[in-house]
């Protein structure tokens, strides 16, 4: 598809993103969905012969996108324009686009292949659709300082049972408003066709853009020159690879540590039982039994290896740190439990480099989602102008732990917090540790006394 679509652009007279880009897209894409066939996909040598392998991985590249996404686009972020009447429209405009759903999905698909967009248009019925585009489908045609300024989309639609491409340009006239084209192209012949219920060419009448570009706010130090962005994960697929081939070693050292039991070759036999029917001694399905037709082998031994547990899952855990770092959630951000990478419990500081990664990503966000605002006001006729759109994002998960402890610790003095909410929350200490130092408490004439000489350290 992508060549088929820059091949069309470029007879347009127009320049995109080379085609060579998108084969980075795609492997963004391989490592998102979990199984990157040139790494995932190995032979192993077993002393007589090849076998193919396929690598157990933990999915860690669609996990660290979920997490920027449920970081950005939760239930909490509010868009209003400063009018009660035209936040109910706006409202209204989002809910029929199911625009809390399907922007944290966005976003989630952004961080992952680098780049994301929302477009807007009124369809038949004169509802305001806003479509939400991945990376593969997008082909920036005109920027300015990383700005994309006119863009088309490209899709492959099936119609009667025959795929076709649709191509969605939007580009600026002489007076500077936005033209927006709707191609059909013929997948064999590459002919133009015509689109039922479709307009063919849109005059806006308008320069504000009905689309909004939305990339991670890093910078695309694979090529500077393609206003495209990159995935979150694209400059730790080296740790991405280190995490998965630590969790194929331990998922291997129990299938490898499975308890044997070695059995002379002449137990396998089939005997007669007291009513005189054959049975084997052994289940041959029981592939806990393994026989031998050795003469060393002259009785049952059970075999058990040793499971080096410990050793992998703290390889493991040094590996999502340094993960969990490249990516911008910072070093603490995932902890290997159960089997498997859980977010870490943890208070967010003003300081961390989750937090100003965060608030470096909402720049990038509040720019799209005010623009897009805009554009849904200017296709109901509103003059967005005179509109007060602010983005509030959800930041309640930010706290600064030192400031929170200091605000808390004299209420708790003062009986008004509890003191195993206050060990718990702001101090580390376990559930049950911390009621051992309520009941202590009890047996002192003031638990302020207590808090006076308290180290705050679960070990001390």
């Amino acid at each position: 598809m992508v060549n088929t679509i820059i091949e069309y652009l470029n007879k347009r007279g127009f320049t995109t993103t080379p085609s060579e880009y998108y084969a980075y897209i795609q492997e963004w894409d391989d490592w998102y969905k979990g199984y990157f066939k040139p790494f995932h996909s190995y032979v192993q040598y077993n002393g007589t012969s090849y076998i193919s392998k396929k690598m157990y991985s933990l999915g860690m590249a669609k996990k660290i996108c979920e997490d920027h996404a449920n970081l950005i686009m939760n239930e909490k972020v509010q868009i209003s324009t400063g009018n009660d009447v035209i936040d109910d429209v706006l409202k209204k405009n989002l809910d029929f686009n199911n625009f809390r759903v399907r922007a944290n999905q966005l976003v989630e698909l952004t961080f992952a292949l680098g780049t994301g967009a929302f477009v807007e248009y009124k369809d038949s019925f004169g509802n305001s659709i806003i479509d939400y585009i991945r990376a593969q489908m997008i082909y920036p045609l005109s920027w300015d300082n990383g700005d994309i300024t006119e863009c088309a989309f490209g899709s492959v639609r099936n119609i009667n049972g025959k795929n076709y491409y649709y191509i969605n340009i939007h580009t600026i006239d002489a007076k500077g408003n936005y033209i927006i084209e709707n191609k059909l192209i013929d997948k064999d012949s590459g002919a133009e066709m015509i689109m039922d219920g479709v307009e063919p060419i849109v005059n806006t009448g308008s320069a504000i853009p009905r689309f909004q570009i939305v990339t991670p706010n890093v910078v695309n130090n694979i090529d500077y020159d393609v206003p495209m962005g990159i995935s979150i994960f694209a400059n730790a697929i080296d740790q991405l690879k280190a995490v998965d081939v630590a969790y194929d070693s331990y998922v291997n050292e129990f299938i490898l540590g499975k308890k044997r039991i070695i059995i002379p070759l002449s137990m396998t036999r089939i005997e007669a039982d007291s009513a005189g029917i054959y049975k084997p001694v052994f289940d041959p399905n029981d592939v806990t039994f393994y026989a031998m037709n050795d003469e060393s082998v002259d009785g049952i031994k059970e075999i058990n290896m040793e499971i080096r547990a410990e050793p992998h899952e703290a390889g493991l855990q040094r590996f999502l740190a340094l993960l969990g770092d490249k990516c911008g959630l910072g070093a603490d951000h995932y902890k290997f439990e159960l089997g498997s990478a859980v977010t870490a419990t943890q208070v967010i500081s003003e300081k961390s480099d989750m937090f100003q990664n965060l608030k470096k990503n909402e720049l990038v966000f509040e720019s799209a989602m005010t623009n897009m605002a805009k554009a849904l006001a200017d296709m109901d006729g509103i003059d967005s102008n005179k509109l007060e759109i602010k983005v509030d994002f959800d930041d309640s998960i930010i706290t600064d732990r030192d400031s929170e402890r200091s605000r808390i610790l004299p209420l708790v003095s003062m009986d008004k917090y509890p003191l195993k909410e206050y060990l718990v929350n702001y101090e580390n200490y376990t559930e049950d540790e911390a009621q051992n130092i309520v009941d202590e408490s009890k047996n002192t004439s003031e638990e302020s006394d207590l808090m006076d000489n308290f180290s705050g350290d679960p070990n001390a």
